[in-house]
């Protein structure tokens, strides 16, 4: 069947602007961090933070984030780390970047910042989980830019374009895998916002949400896949990954909202009367205060 239209691919990832060389893979990510950044600052400002924490946390978040999610990548794929070994594991800008350990290592050093703040993490993680999406999504355009994980052969209009292509060089238009996890992660950080505008969700429990709504379509762009990677029982191991922390992050969340304390839901929509209570500030904390 002939191919009917396609996505272009650059033909390099490296623009020069005279003496300077910038690399786009970089670049992208720079541009994710900072949208990051913005949105999330929006929301906790909102909720009556400062910009000086979301400054702090983002410094120590994006630092040990990019470093947990190279150790990611070059644990779980040795092989593709480009040689000398010594050099490669350190060339981020060459791709190859696993999320899991992004934000995992990321999570945990802005969680040590706002706890020696003071500072509630469980909001803040709540209020940074649509920018930690959207950042995901930008940044697989630097998967464009290197011309790398693609998806299987295709001949559909949106097909992605691939020249010199070193795993299947029988073929040239492949699954755009990038476009659909872009797409995937912008529709899920406008239901984020949605979610976390029309029902009281018990922090952090809208940054469950997110960890699941990612995994979910994640597990399917593996399916599509076709880089190397190691497989278990058939499957890759991201796969295995995103179905494992998928249904942690949804047990997670069932619980954390209907089972704390016992006596029905917690889960009132935004503009419902509630019950004469005294209730907690939103942003008190047990130990100081939001600074």
């Amino acid at each position: 069947m002939p191919v009917l239209g396609y996505i272009p691919s650059p033909h390099t990832g490296v623009v020069h602007l005279g003496p300077l060389e910038l690399h786009m893979y970089g670049l992208t990510l720079l541009v994710a961090i900072l949208l990051c950044i913005w949105l999330t600052g929006r929301r906790w400002l909102a909720l009556g933070g400062d910009w000086d924490t979301v400054t702090r946390v983002a410094v120590w978040g994006v630092a040990f984030g990019v470093v947990g999610a190279r150790a990611y990548h070059d644990i779980t794929s040795w092989n593709e780390v480009p040689t000398p070994k010594w050099q490669g594991i350190f060339e981020v800008w060459r791709g190859g970047l696993g999320i899991w350990g992004g934000i995992l290592l990321g999570t945990l050093a802005g969680s040590m910042v706002l706890r020696r703040a003071g500072i509630n993490v469980a909001l803040f993680l709540d209020a940074a989980a649509p920018g930690l999406l959207l950042a995901q999504g930008i940044g697989r355009i630097g998967n464009w830019w290197n011309q790398e994980l693609y998806g299987k052969p295709t001949t559909l209009p949106w097909a992605l374009k691939i020249t010199n292509n070193p795993i299947d060089p029988g073929k040239s238009t492949y699954h755009p895998t990038f476009l659909y996890e872009l797409i995937w992660d912008l529709i899920g950080v406008a239901l984020l916002i949605w979610i976390g505008k029309r029902w009281k969700i018990i922090p952090p429990g809208l940054f469950a949400l997110y960890v699941a709504w990612y995994c979910f379509g994640r597990f399917f762009e593996e399916l599509l896949r076709i880089d190397p990677a190691h497989h278990i029982a058939g499957l890759r191991l991201n796969a295995w990954v995103s179905a494992i922390v998928f249904f942690g992050a949804v047990i997670y969340f069932v619980r954390h909202q209907y089972g704390f304390p016992r006596g029905g839901p917690r889960l009132p929509r935004r503009g419902r009367r509630e019950p004469e209570e005294k209730h907690r500030p939103a942003m008190a904390v047990p130990r100081g205060r939001v600074r």
